[in-house]
């Protein structure tokens, strides 16, 4: 039998790199998919000012999460924007900050 050749070997060499590659990607995608889900588990529903547990409350026919310890009230992403949409000047105004568009001459 011939000994294959170093093309051969290189080749070979190559795919096993790959694979091993590979391999390494997906055991890390699967471990940041995993770390995310613990972390999410770890602070869901949690205050982020001082980790209480946060409830939920209804507010203008918004829920709004409310932590009971330090009497933070907190948005999910689009309720600050429901909530101005209700007509009040003040939280129109808050929308607009955090937007980065003021209004010219406003009063």
């Amino acid at each position: 039998m011939d000994k294959p050749s170093s093309n051969e070997d290189e080749y070979f060499a190559l795919q096993n790199a790959l694979d091993r590659h590979r391999m390494a990607v997906k055991k890390a995608e699967e471990m940041e998919v995993a770390e995310r889900e613990r972390l999410r588990q770890e602070h869901y529903m949690k205050c982020p000012k001082c980790g209480h547990d946060l409830q939920s409350l209804m507010f203008r026919g918004i829920t709004v999460d409310r932590c009971f310890a330090c009497h933070g009230t907190w948005l999910d992403a689009g309720e600050l924007e429901a909530l101005a949409g209700h007509g009040s000047d003040i939280v129109s105004r808050i929308v607009e900050l955090f937007r980065g568009t003021p209004k010219v001459g406003g009063g």
